[in-house]
């Protein structure tokens, strides 16, 4: 028997949340059996009593407020433990259209894909103001760039993953799991692909990022810190590679004036010494990048383990279960 999870973290949704969990569909195609799991991150309203009331299945409660990161792979784990073998992830503020999906896991049960992500189409949102839409372009494109796969939306939160897809993840950023994912899906060459989602109409503004350059920053920082895991050896190079080409500009300008110049490289010696600098600071940075690659192939081996030990202690529950 085919069972799908729709996981949805919540802080302070009581009033959204009835909307959002009477438009899940209960019979989809292409699974047996449909339940829904709510992450409370730490709400101090009626989320919990609401959700019960709406008719959720399970309800996994959080301490305190510890982000959407966090309330993603507590879900993630909660979904695995109660035998899922599809997991859908959508936002608490009724955003996505429920409805969508039956056509969001359509790729998994095909087995076509591990990992499916909505593509909200962000030009035909009507309340996304003309900046926020090229910025979801701009970064869009550079986590396409990065992770060497072809998702037009990368900041939708409305996905599907498979349970092998589920035991891969290790989401390490603590502000969104949406970019992080993406990468690490490139990277660990888990099968991705995207379909078209609908939108609704805004019911409150959004609580991941208190202004536009807060939100870039952060998503700047987590694009950058998992790239240079996944390719250490390309960061450090490309950066210890542009130093010494600044060393080896300046040695060559003291070359010309020592050998061109009436009076050799006098008044010049300046550029020597920061030259050298400049190559020993270009040679440790690559060396760094070495080590880096040391502890990358290391990582892979411990995630690699993690996922063993994970499917057996996991899948060895769902069967015994009788799954």
């Amino acid at each position: 028997m085919k069972k799908l999870i729709i996981q949805i973290p919540c802080y302070n949704e009581e009033k959204t949340l009835p909307i959002t969990l009477r438009a899940i569909p209960r019979s989809i195609r292409g699974v047996d059996k449909v339940e829904i799991l709510i992450i409370d991150d730490g709400s101090t309203d009626r989320t919990v009593a609401v959700a019960r009331e709406n008719g959720a299945d399970h309800i996994v409660k959080l301490t305190n407020n510890k982000g959407l990161a966090e309330g993603f792979l507590t879900g993630l784990d909660a979904c695995l433990r109660l035998d899922a073998d599809i997991i859908v992830n959508t936002d608490g503020d009724n955003q996505y259209n429920g409805a969508d999906i039956e056509k969001l896991i359509e790729p998994i049960v095909k087995g076509k894909a591990d990992i499916v992500v909505g593509n909200r189409q962000v030009d035909n949102i009507e309340h996304f103001s003309l900046l926020k839409k090229k910025l979801q372009h701009l970064g869009s494109w550079v986590v396409r760039q990065v992770s060497g796969t072809d998702i037009p939306d990368t900041t939708s939160g409305f996905r599907a993953f498979s349970r092998d897809a589920a035991l891969k993840l290790n989401v390490v950023s603590k502000f969104s799991y949406t970019l992080e994912t993406i990468i690490q899906a490139g990277k660990k060459n888990i099968a991705i692909t995207h379909v078209p989602v609908g939108t609704n109409s805004k019911m409150r503004e959004s609580r991941l990022f208190k202004s536009t350059y807060s939100y870039i920053k952060r998503s700047l920082a987590t694009i950058i810190r998992i790239y240079t895991m996944y390719e250490p050896i390309k960061t450090f190079f490309l950066i210890g590679g542009l130093i010494f080409s600044g060393g080896l500009i300046l040695s060559l300008r003291y070359l010309y004036f020592y050998l061109f110049t009436p009076f050799g490289g006098q008044g010049h010696i300046q550029s020597v010494i920061l030259a050298a600098v400049l190559f020993i600071v270009g040679f440790q940075v690559m060396v760094i990048g070495l080590l880096s690659d040391v502890i990358a192939a290391n990582r892979r081996l411990l995630e690699d383990t993690l996922y063993r030990v994970k499917k057996l202690e996991l899948n060895g529950n769902k069967n015994a279960s009788g799954n």
